[in-house]
């Protein structure tokens, strides 16, 4: 899963918010591209969707307690061990100037409705029931985004792991099932066009790319021709089609072999995931 979701978000790095057109012209899956416009960051670099994702599933095998302070402590951890590109400008300045999780929720206003709880939750979804899913996801949702759609967000991307994991049922009716379980509703609904930054618009993106393909590469492409935040999207839509037996395993061999491989690269995820719960 990690290394799938590191491909989705540094592929879609190279598109986030690009014109149209470069999307249309580029999006061909052969291999990383350069922005247009963001020469700091190289073609095969994730970003923050995935270096926060990081310091998820290391807090989630870790025998510390989830709690706000522990995982403001593990962002704060993962950015200053290996600080990058990615985040957005002011709180990658905030992360610059915050040396623990206290300083951190000391300081964080966390009301924020953007994708940022949802593009980090999908090791979450691998714990054992719905409940335990949707508790843990609203509690590291609140460390940075304590809003009703910030939380539900983080929630819809986490559950989107946990229902292909434990295969209850087939993709195409992955949002129906979280409409089901989550109160706030209308996951469903088909998403069209180019992607904002509210987390609510990421996830429903990735899930309608999401229930609409049965190979990786697909989904991935699909993902991408959203426009907009694509590499959020296809982060939370790759983690949780990865998960799936129905889903091709099909992610182009360049991408793979491509993505970064620095000492939190390709092979140090291979590894965190591999310690990560598998029995569905």
């Amino acid at each position: 899963m990690l290394v799938e979701l590191a491909v989705g978000d540094a592929y879609g790095a190279g598109f986030e918010y690009a014109d149209r057109k470069f999307v249309a012209d580029h999006n061909t899956l052969q291999n990383y591209v350069q922005h247009p416009t963001h020469s700091d960051i190289r073609p095969g670099d994730y970003t923050d969707d995935t270096q926060m994702t990081i310091a998820i599933a290391e807090l989630m095998l870790s025998d510390r307690p989830w709690t706000p302070e522990n995982l403001a402590d593990a962002f704060v951890e993962a950015f200053h061990r290996d600080p990058r590109s990615g985040y957005a400008g002011r709180f990658h300045q905030f992360l610059l100037n915050t040396q623990s999780g206290k300083d951190f929720l000391r300081q964080i206003k966390p009301d924020s409705d953007k994708s940022g709880a949802a593009m980090r939750a999908a090791p979450i979804g691998l714990l054992p029931t719905p409940a335990e899913v949707m508790t843990a996801a609203a509690i590291q949702a609140q460390v940075t985004h304590n809003t009703p759609d910030g939380i539900a967000s983080a929630q819809a991307a986490a559950l989107a792991v946990h229902y292909c994991h434990k295969t209850l049922g087939p993709p195409s009716k992955v949002a129906e099932w979280i409409d089901s379980v989550l109160p706030t509703g209308s996951w469903a609904k088909k998403w069209h066009g180019k992607v904002g930054s509210k987390g609510r618009m990421s996830v429903t993106a990735a899930l309608t790319a999401l229930s609409s393909n049965i190979s990786m590469s697909r989904l991935l492409h699909t993902c991408i021709a959203f426009t907009g935040d694509v590499d959020t999207v296809a982060t939370i839509a790759l983690a949780a089609a990865s998960q799936s037996p129905e889903y091709t395993q099909d992610l182009p061999a360049p991408l793979l072999a491509n993505l970064e491989n620095g000492k939190y690269g390709r092979d140090y995820l291979a590894a965190l995931n591999s310690r990560l719960p598998t029995q569905a």
